[in-house]
């Protein structure tokens, strides 16, 4: 039926029209922000992803923590390298000063430099910080760290024997006896301080095993959340060409649609 005060056809393009519009805005917002899913459009999932955002963000403080922990190691590690590598300077000047045949300047210039030596033992140790943590002091404490986002902990085992090094050497070797029991105790030194580096090699390698299993995890959130999310863009260009041409022929159906009134009052003017 014809009628001039329902224009069925128009109304009917104008929803299509409508409709068609905005599967267009959505298009272009997906697009535009490479994003399928928004809390309108899906929100279940929309909240799924944001829980997984938090993981990632959550991540991101455990790795922070992990290299904090690294760097704490790292110092520790390089202190007790250095003393290791002074030990062995120690050890040639007690061999030396051991000798009977020095003479008392020279006995003394060996003791001085043993001396200095010791001092240098003691700033190796002293400056093996990071973070205002050291693990190689005497009396440090061990550090506890948070290794997964689920709040598992980890403890950087601390290797503070190493800061009784430059005592147990303080007796120096003014005299051959001195050398003497300098040698046996820079023996025993060298065996806490091989001790201590083998402790702070095993933190090393259980940091940095977490940390490659933290950034294992963080990147299958990644990729699961980007399944869960992103949009096509291919597809999604196609389907952007597709609705534009049907956009148009909506308008072109309205556009006749509305036309009709006026077909029908062409039949009193003849």
């Amino acid at each position: 039926m014809s009628s001039i005060n329902t224009n069925s056809g128009a109304l009917l393009a104008l929803r299509n029209l409508s409709a068609t519009n905005n599967q267009v805005d959505r298009s272009l917002n997906q697009t535009a922000t490479g994003k399928a899913v928004t809390p309108v459009s899906d929100a279940s999932t929309f909240s799924l992803a944001e829980n997984l955002s938090s993981d990632l963000r959550a991540f991101d403080a455990v790795q922070q923590g992990l290299s904090n922990a690294t760097g704490i190691n790292s110092a520790a590690i390089a202190g007790a390298t250095a003393v290791s590598d002074l030990l062995g300077t120690l050890r040639e000047k007690a061999i030396a000063a051991a000798n009977p045949a020095n003479t008392p300047e020279q006995q003394a210039q060996l003791a001085a430099d043993f001396q200095a030596q010791v001092q240098q033992v003691a700033a190796a140790i002293g400056n093996a910080n990071y973070n205002g943590r050291n693990l190689i002091s005497s009396g440090s404490q061990s550090v506890s760290l948070t290794t997964s986002v689920s709040g598992g902990q980890q403890t950087l085992a601390n290797a503070a024997a190493i800061g009784s090094v430059p005592a147990a050497l303080s007796g120096g070797v003014a005299t051959t006896a001195a050398a003497a029991s300098a040698l046996t105790a820079i023996d025993a030194a060298a065996v806490v301080v091989g001790e201590a580096l083998g402790t702070l090699g095993a933190n090393q390698k259980a940091v940095e095993f977490q940390s490659s299993f933290s950034k294992t995890m963080a990147n299958a959130v990644t990729e699961g959340l980007g399944g869960l999310v992103d949009v096509n863009l291919a597809a999604e260009a196609a389907k952007l060409q597709a609705l534009q041409v049907k956009q148009s022929l909506s308008g072109g159906t309205l556009n006749i649609a509305n036309q009709r009134p006026q077909t029908l009052l062409s039949l009193f003017n003849t």
